[in-house]
Order: structure tokens, then sequence, then C-alpha cells
């Protein structure tokens, strides 16, 4: 009999150790598998790494490999300094280009005018920090600065992001609501010339 509770015993706690591994990887799995991160801020920083938040709104550098975006500056958004070059008459047309870019790719010329990608860091005054998550989620489904101002111009494909779940959003307001607030006056968006 005492043999019988013994082997009952360690069979259980071998159970338990198994069943407590399975656990725990499962638990591993979800914290380190994209997609499913653990909480909204960790999701954010996924879904905006992995969106191309990166390729517009930091800044970039130039290496031997080409443009790469200068994390010191991430999510700023296009230099308030910024230099653009001319654009020769008719280049940008039904029958030319479609659209220019800077050579770091924070401002785009297009048949829209001049826009220039916004500072999405926590800065208060010249970032997101003084959004609401609801203003966020607004703008993303409508197009509308801070849902309600002027157009949200290209290249900026809100019409993709607003396809987003609330969930999906909310963690990207999250995330950017987390960054390091970097203080960047991005200049205003200039119409097209007529």
């Amino acid at each position: 009999m005492r043999k019988r509770s013994m082997l009952v015993v360690t069979l259980s706690l071998c159970s338990l150790i198994i069943v407590s591994f399975l656990v725990r990887g499962n638990a591993l799995a979800l914290q380190t598998t994209p997609g499913t991160a653990k909480t909204p801020v960790a999701r954010g920083e996924y879904l905006v790494s992995s969106g191309g938040c990166h390729d517009c709104h930091t800044p970039k550098t130039f290496t031997q490999q080409g443009p790469v975006p200068d994390m010191s500056k991430s999510l700023s958004g296009a230099p308030a300094d910024i230099k653009l070059p001319a654009v020769p008459p008719g280049l940008i047309s039904p029958t030319g280009w479609g659209a220019l870019a800077t050579n770091d790719l924070t401002a785009w010329v297009g048949p829209w005018g001049t826009s220039f990608a916004a500072n999405i860091t926590s800065d208060k005054t010249t970032g997101m920090g003084s959004w609401t998550e609801a203003a966020f989620i607004k703008t993303m489904r409508t197009g509308k600065h801070k849902g309600a101002l002027r157009d949200v111009l290209p290249p900026m494909p809100w019409e993709s992001l607003g396809k987003l779940t609330d969930d999906d959003l909310k963690a990207i307001f999250a995330y950017l609501q987390s960054v390091k607030p970097i203080q960047n006056k991005v200049p205003d968006p200039i119409p097209p010339k007529r």
C-alpha cells in the first residue's frame, strides 16, 4: 500500500511538473510571439515597429547602405528646420511623377501639396502628448487631424490603419504615449501651387 501511495504521489508530482512546464511554455510563447504581446504598450510597440511608422516619422541618417532611421529622434517627424529642394515645374503631373520625398523620407510633395511626417512622440506641445485616445482613433478612422481638423495627407496610410480593431488602435496610442517626448515643431502642410 505504501509503495502504491508513493507511486501516486510521484506520478502526481510528475504531472504537476509537466503541466507547469506547459503553462510556463505557453506564457513565454505569449510574451515573445509577435502580435500577442501581454500589455497594450507592448502590442502597440509591435504594431508601430512592424507597421512601418519609422519609415516616415523617424528622420534618417545616411550610411553606405542608404538611409537608416536615427533612433535618437525616433518618431519625432520631419525636422523643424527641414530645407526643401525646389521641385522643377511640371515634374509632378498626371503624366510625370506622382510624388517626391526628401532624402530622409519625412517630407513628401504631390498633387496635394507638401506634407510633413508628424511628431508622434509623447511631447505635449509638439507631439501627441496632449491628444486623447478618442481623437487618435477618430483620426485613423476619418483621415481628419485630431478627428475633426484638416485632412491627414499622403503618404500617411490612415485608410489602412483605420481598419485595425479598436484594441489595436488603443495599443498603438498607448505605445506612442509611452515613448520619449521629443520637442520638434513639424512644419505645417503647404498647399499645392495652382
